[in-house]
């Protein structure tokens, strides 16, 4: 065999069958020998039989030599004399195997060999392979919030990730946090990075954040940026981030890998994929507040999570009263929104051209040196009574909302989805509402409207300091309310940012393009979309 084209060709025994096992610098691939075929070429074999099995290189976990106990499970599983007296020594190869809904499986596979040189060339041949992959982790450092979602991080973490890191011969320092920030606060001052290849995040979408503003916040103190600064450029950070889902919806890892399956993080991990993503920095006036990762929201969400924050003592069911209870008030609130809108001869947010793997609009925006500011001309200026601000990051996809609040957001393209919601009836909002949960279009409605932008400026008309401690505070008097009062103007609402909500009404927002970096690859296609693509093309 050409060495060009191939590394190893042999037979070699798998449980009951004869298989003939080739190995290339980007495939694993073994196929079954028929008896007709005994006396052809190894090469003849593998060119006149379809393949059964084809394993990508680069998404191999690992290979090591079968322990003896799964050595004889293999062989007593073998029918024939040639398996049992023969092959007397094995390799195990460990891979990834798509299952179904996105979700990746660590599969393995047992080849007998003829002799321990046949079995030690075949490891030997395979480990140098993966040596070539430079992008994966050999050290990460793990933090746990054994506190967020269902309180599962640690056990999820032990029983479902740890085997597999250990498996793939990655070391591993954990920390197991105690109190909120303390993840963030370890990142900014204490962590030894340089040690690092990368760092996992086990809990929910809080536990994310939290991790994402200690790292940029250490980075950007590196390199002396600062961060109050709203036109400051930030320093992208140079290790890779790792989300194994433990939360309540665990949002930003289902837009960005399709799945809530720790497994699958772990394996995307392991492969040392790497995903670009946006994100946004708010500030009020010159003062940094937050980063956001996947959602701001004014009006509607806000109340939601500023009327739950009243309501801790409910736990998780606080979020759906609060929700009843919010579009039963049907608030609306005046303000202004000043955009700077991005170019729409790459994307926009009804082109239905859904963020994926190997996505061309986050690629070109990737390679670009500089952002549309420059050639546009001013921002667009829109007043009136909202129902619901909100800005989209990325799809915002969940279980709840398989398609999200913008499904063709975009992760790493350097904008944002603006969406407006007007002032409208109760019945229509609750139309718009219904949208989040369905596969028709979310921006079909006269009252709505939704901007890609690179920026955006909200002013209220009577600005006001809102203050956490007084959302969270239980009234004294408790007052009946109608069930269904008439719409009203209230003096604000207040921001959620990613399930916090922030402290000022008037704030600026600037996108980051692809500022830190995921290990994952994107949503992939399945092959039922790849199959409807080629059907249209």
């Amino acid at each position: 065999m050409d060495k060009q084209d191939g590394l190893l060709s042999m037979r070699l025994f798998r449980e009951q069958a004869e298989v003939e096992v080739v190995l290339t610098r980007a495939v694993l691939s073994w196929s079954d020998i028929q008896s007709g075929d005994e006396h052809g070429s190894a090469i003849s074999c593998s060119m006149n039989k379809a393949v059964s099995q084809v394993v990508q290189v680069s998404e191999i976990v690992t290979v090591q030599k079968t322990e003896e106990g799964h050595l004889q499970a293999s062989r007593r599983k073998s029918s024939t004399k040639q398996a049992n007296q023969l092959f007397t020594n094995a390799f195990t190869v460990s891979y990834v195997q798509r299952a179904s809904k996105h979700q990746w499986r660590c599969s393995d596979v047992v080849f007998l060999c003829p002799d321990q040189s046949a079995c030690e060339q075949w490891i030997r041949a395979i480990s140098n392979l993966l040596t070539l992959f430079t992008n994966r982790p050999k050290h990460l450092l793990v933090y746990i919030n054994p506190f967020g979602g269902k309180k599962q991080g640690k056990l999820i973490y032990d029983q479902k990730v740890a085997p597999l890191f250990h498996k793939a011969c990655i070391l591993t320092d954990v920390i197991v946090t105690e109190r909120a920030n303390q993840a963030r606060e370890h990142l900014e001052t204490d962590a030894d990075l340089d040690k690092y290849d990368g760092l996992v995040c086990v809990g929910g979408d809080g536990m994310f954040s939290e991790i994402v503003h200690g790292l940029v916040t250490r980075t950007q103190n590196d390199n002396k940026v600062d961060l109050d600064d709203p036109g400051a450029e930030l320093v992208p950070t140079a290790l890779r981030i790792g989300i194994i889902p433990a939360g309540s919806t665990d949002c930003i890892c289902f837009s960005t890998v399709g799945t809530n399956d720790p497994v699958t993080s772990a394996l995307h991990i392991i492969v040392g994929d790497s995903q670009p993503m946006d994100v946004c920095s708010v500030h009020h006036n010159n003062s940094f507040l937050r980063f956001s990762l996947s959602l701001l929201g004014y009006g509607f969400y806000g109340d939601v999570l500023s009327d739950s924050e009243r309501k801790r003592w409910l736990g998780p069911a606080r979020y759906d009263l609060a929700g009843v209870k919010t579009f039963l008030n049907h608030n609306f609130y005046e303000g202004t929104v000043s955009f700077l809108p991005a170019e729409d001869d790459m994307s926009n947010p009804r082109d239905k051209q859904q963020c994926r793997s190997g996505c061309r609009v986050c690629h070109m925006s990737g390679m670009a040196k500089k952002t549309a500011q420059e050639r546009r001309g001013g921002c667009t200026v829109l007043s009136g009574k909202f129902m619901a601000i909100n800005a989209a990051c990325m799809s915002c996809a969940c279980p709840r909302s398989p398609k999200g609040l913008s499904p063709s957001a975009h992760l790493a393209d350097g904008t944002v989805d603006l969406i407006l919601v007007r002032e409208c009836s109760r019945i229509d909002f609750f139309k718009h509402l219904l949208r989040h949960t369905n596969k028709d279009d979310q921006f079909d409605h006269l009252f709505v409207e939704v901007h890609r932008v690179k920026k955006f400026h909200f002013q209220p008309q009577r600005a006001e300091l809102v203050s956490v401690e007084d959302l969270s505070e239980i009234p004294k008097k408790c007052t009946f309310t109608p069930i269904c009062p008439a719409p009203s103007s209230s003096a604000h609402s207040s921001w959620t940012c990613d399930g916090e909500i922030l402290s000022h009404i008037d704030i600026q927002v600037s996108v980051q393009c692809q500022l830190i970096r995921l290990f994952a690859r994107g949503i992939e296609e399945t092959q039922e979309q790849q199959q409807f693509v080629f059907e249209e093309l």
